[in-house]
């Protein structure tokens, strides 16, 4: 396999070196890659955020029923949804002519997210789900089969993998000062995002959804493997980075492997696990690069399987017909628990 699995590896024109990725002179302030899995990751990794979402994902339509099913403080989610709703990813409806309450739905820009939360929901069920197995099973309703639905190439429709996939830059490509205040930023408390009912989906976030530990999986993605390196690309305390390094080694997505005894150093590299959160973090890039980018995506995929440039979707393993949100219905696995359809 290529050091940089990141989409495969570099085209030789993303490889030169561009305007804006230096390292910052010294008091200037620091910059950060232009990124769309992070933009979607800076949504979700918010628990409080995706817990909403996902409630919406399972039906919840009002302010009662997201309260009940979550518990949240009455501020809490009346912040939280009107968060989402100036992102547009809900929108308000009311329950009649003549009241003057409201519901929440999601909008094209929510259900478009659909996608992404399936592909952290099939990571979660074959990576981190517990003894009693996955907390649900998809149903396919175009041809009624079970359904563990594939990240595909668009146009070729074949699976994509990180050793079968190139990328270049795209117009999107560079990068943007650091917001004040957000280096320091933590996420949610992780426990926070088991509120509710298991979820696959919230297991993935609370390994990938805390800042730093995703930004050290993206650069090992992108070929970085020594401490150095990623501290390097990074701008990150050496303390930091030694904390989430050892994170994602005690969960098994990196490998610790010692390339020198005198003194001991140790690289990172990501292991079959890790390399299996390729399809979720590509489809979280492809609804950043349709939603967050402006129209500029900072980076174009190539499937090596067919040469053609495509956007990740996801596909019924079965009939291999595109993944809709009203078209999935679910079997639970757990008698007392709804799962994620679009009701």
């Amino acid at each position: 396999m290529s050091k940089a699995v990141f989409s495969g590896e570099p085209s030789e024109e993303s490889a030169k070196p561009r305007p804006g990725r230096a390292k910052p002179a010294g008091g200037a302030r620091p910059r950060e890659r232009n990124c769309s899995v992070g933009r979607t990751v800076g949504i979700l990794s918010d628990a409080w955020t995706f817990l909403v979402i996902r409630e919406a994902f399972f039906g919840a339509r009002r302010f009662e029923t997201f309260r009940a099913r979550l518990g949240l403080p009455r501020g809490t989610l009346t912040e939280r949804l009107k968060k989402l709703t100036r992102q547009g990813i809900l929108r308000q409806v009311r329950y009649s002519e003549t009241s003057s309450r409201h519901e929440y739905r999601l909008t094209r820009i929510g259900l478009d997210l659909y996608a992404s939360f399936i592909a952290l929901l099939g990571f979660g069920d074959r990576w981190l789900a517990d003894a009693g197995g996955a907390p649900l099973t998809l149903v396919h309703k175009d041809c009624g089969c079970d359904c563990h639905p594939q990240v595909a190439c668009s146009a070729c429709g074949g699976a994509v993998s990180a050793t079968r996939v190139t990328y270049r830059d795209g117009p999107g490509a560079g990068s943007l000062p650091l917001e004040p205040g957000r280096r320091s930023r933590r996420s949610s408390d992780p426990s926070q995002f088991e509120r509710g009912r298991p979820c696959s989906v919230a297991r993935t976030l609370q390994i990938i959804g805390d800042r730093w530990s995703f930004m050290v999986i993206r650069q090992c993605f992108f070929g970085a493997q020594r401490f150095d390196e990623l501290q390097a690309n990074l701008n990150i305390a050496s303390n930091i980075l030694a904390d989430r390094l050892a994170r994602l080694a005690a969960d098994g997505i990196l490998e610790r492997r010692k390339y020198q005894d005198l003194p001991e150093r140790f690289d990172y590299r990501l292991s079959a696990q890790g390399r299996d959160l390729y399809g979720s973090m590509i489809m979280m890039m492809a609804w950043g690069d349709r939603w967050l980018s402006g129209g500029e995506p900072p980076l174009v995929l190539t499937h090596r399987d067919c040469g053609q440039d495509f956007t990740p979707v996801m596909l019924c393993d079965r009939c291999g017909k595109p993944i809709e949100p009203r078209a999935m219905g679910y079997r639970m696995n757990y008698p007392d628990e709804a799962a994620l359809a679009v009701k």
